[in-house]
C-alpha cells in the first residue's frame, strides 16, 4: 500500500500535464488578485474624477449621468452581453450548469470580465450608486473559468472548484477579507461544499489575497473601528439595530427583486429611455443629498463608522433609493458597498435615539443588520465586517444583531436576493 502511494506521488511529481495544470491554476489565482486590485484602483479613481468634474457645477450631473447610463446600456448590450447587473447571479447560474456547460461560456469569459470592469468605471464616472465588489466576484470567476482552455482540470474542479475559487478569491481581494471570501463561497454561492473543492478554494484565496496584499499593502477596508460595549445597554442596541436593519434591508431586497421583474419588459423595449430617465432622477437625488449618494458610498460609510459626527438623517434613505434605481437600469454594478454604506448611515442615524452606546458602535451594528437584511447571509456579514473593521471585541453583539436581522428579513423577502436574481437571469437565457 505504501509503495503504491509512493509510486503515485512520484508519478504526479514528474508528470508534465499535472505541473502544467498547477502552473496555469496558480497563474490564474495571481491574475485574480491583480484584477481585484486594478478594479479597486480604477473604481476609486473614477469616483474621484466624477467628484472633481462636478465640483462647483451642480448642473453638470443632469447631463453626465443620463448620457453616461445610456452609453453603458449601449456598450453592455452591444459588446458585453452577460456583464449586466451585480455579477453574483451569473456566478450562481454558472455553478448550476453541470449538463449545459456551453452556457457557462455565455456567463463567464475574459470578454465579459473586461467589459464588466470598464462598465463599472464608466458607471462611477457617471455618478451611479453602484459597488465594485459583487462585480469583482464575476470578474474573478470569469478569469478562473477561462483557465479550462489552457489546461486539463479534473471534472470537479471545472464544475465547481474553479468558479467557486475565483468567486471567493474575488471577494477576498476586493475587501482584503480572505475569511469572508471563503465563507461567502460556502454560504451563498454553493448549496454544499465538497471536500475536494475546499482545497481549491482555499489555495486560490491565499494566492490571490497575497497578490492583492503585496500591491495594496495590509489594511482594513474601513480602518480600525473602535467600539464600546456595556451590558445591559448593548442589548437594547442589538435588538433595535437588528429589527430596523433587518426590515429595511429585507424591503430593499423585495423591491429590487419584484420591481426589477415588473420593469423588465419595459427595460427590454426601451432601455435608453429608462436609463436616461433614471439618470435625471439620480442627478436630482445627488443634488438633494449634497453629492453624498454618488458612487459606492465608501467615504460616507467610513465617516459614519468613525463616529465623529452624525451623517445626514436623509442620507441612508436617499442612498437606498439611488441604489435601487441604478440597479433597475440593468447597468453592471453591485450592491455590496452601497449596502454597507446605507447600513452604516442607518446606524449612525439610530444612534441619535440610542445614546447609551457610542456612535461608532451603533453604526457598526446598523451596517451589519442592514447588510444581513439585504443578502441574508449572517455568517458572511459577521466575518466580513469583523475583517473590514479590525474589531473582534464586538463579536457576540454582532452575531446576535445579524441573526435578528436575518430572521426578520426573511419575513419581508422570503427568497434570498441573489438566488432570486439568478433564477431571473436563468429564465432570460432560455430560448423564447
Amino acid at each position: 500500500m505504501y509503495r503504491k502511494q509512493l509510486k503515485r506521488s512520484r508519478k504526479q511529481l514528474m508528470s508534465k500535464r499535472i505541473w502544467q495544470t498547477r502552473i496555469v491554476f496558480f497563474s490564474g489565482a495571481l491574475l485574480v488578485g491583480l484584477a481585484a486590485t486594478l478594479v479597486a484602483f480604477g473604481s476609486d479613481l473614477s469616483t474621484h474624477l466624477f467628484s472633481e468634474v462636478i465640483e462647483g457645477r451642480p448642473w453638470l450631473p443632469f447631463i453626465i449621468t443620463p448620457l453616461g447610463l445610456m452609453t453603458i446600456i449601449y456598450c453592455t448590450r452591444t459588446f458585453f452581453p452577460g456583464a449586466e447587473g451585480s455579477g453574483i447571479p451569473q456566478a450562481i447560474v454558472a455553478l448550476r450548469q453541470n449538463r449545459k456547460k456551453h452556457l457557462r461560456y455565455k456567463l463567464l469569459s475574459i470578454r465579459i470580465a473586461i467589459g464588466k470592469a470598464l462598465m463599472i468605471f464608466l458607471g462611477l464616472l457617471s455618478g451611479a450608486s453602484i459597488g465594485r465588489e459583487g462585480s469583482t466576484i464575476h470578474i474573478a470567476a470569469s478569469i478562473s473559468f477561462a483557465l479550462t482552455r489552457y489546461a486539463r482540470f479534473p471534472h470537479y474542479d471545472v464544475g465547481r472548484g474553479l468558479i467557486l475559487a475565483g468567486s471567493a478569491a474575488g471577494l477576498a481581494g476586493a475587501f482584503n477579507t480572505p475569511l469572508a471570501g471563503i465563507v461567502f463561497a460556502i454560504e451563498e454561492l454553493a448549496k454544499n461544499f465538497e471536500s475536494k473543492t475546499s482545497g481549491t478554494v482555499l489555495t486560490a484565496v491565499i494566492v490571490s489575497g497575497l497578490t492583492a496584499l503585496s500591491i495594496s499593502g495590509n489594511y482594513n477596508y474601513f480602518g480600525a473601528v473602535k467600539t464600546s460595549i456595556e451590558m445591559p445597554s448593548i442589548l437594547i442596541v442589538v435588538v433595535v439595530c437588528g429589527v430596523v436593519g433587518g426590515l429595511i434591508g429585507g424591503s430593499f431586497s423585495a423591491l429590487l427583486i419584484y420591481v426589477n421583474r415588473w420593469i423588465a419588459p419595459f427595460r427590454n423595449k426601451h432601455p435608453y429611455v429608462l436609463a436616461g430617465s433614471v439618470g435625471l432622477i439620480l442627478a436630482i437625488i445627488g443634488l438633494l443629498s449634497a453629492g453624498q449618494t454618488w458612487g459606492t458610498g465608501y467615504e460616507e460609510a467610513k465617516m459614519a463608522l468613525e463616529g465623529k459626527e452624525h451623517v445626514s438623517a436623509s442620507y441612508p434613505f436617499l442612498k437606498y433609493l439611488a441604489t435601487l434605481l441604478s440597479y433597475w437600469t440593468g447597468i453592471p454594478g453591485g450592491i455590496f458597498a452601497p449596502s454597507l454604506s446605507i447600513g452604516a448611515g442607518l446606524g449612525n442615524w439610530l444612534s441619535l435615539w440610542l445614546p447609551m452606546a457610542g456612535i461608532s458602535t451603533v453604526a457598526l451594528l446598523g451596517m451589519a443588520a442592514y447588510f444581513t437584511g439585504v443578502v441574508q447571509t449572517p455568517i458572511t456579514a459577521v466575518v466580513i465586517i469583523m475583517e473590514m473593521t479590525g474589531n473582534q471585541e464586538i463579536l457576540l453583539p454582532l452575531m446576535a444583531t445579524c441573526l435578528i436581522a436575518d430572521g426578520l428579513s426573511k419575513i419581508v423577502c422570503p427568497q434570498p436576493i441573489y438566488r432570486a436574481l439568478a433564477e431571473d437571469f436563468m429564465r432570460g437565457l432560455k430560448p423564447k
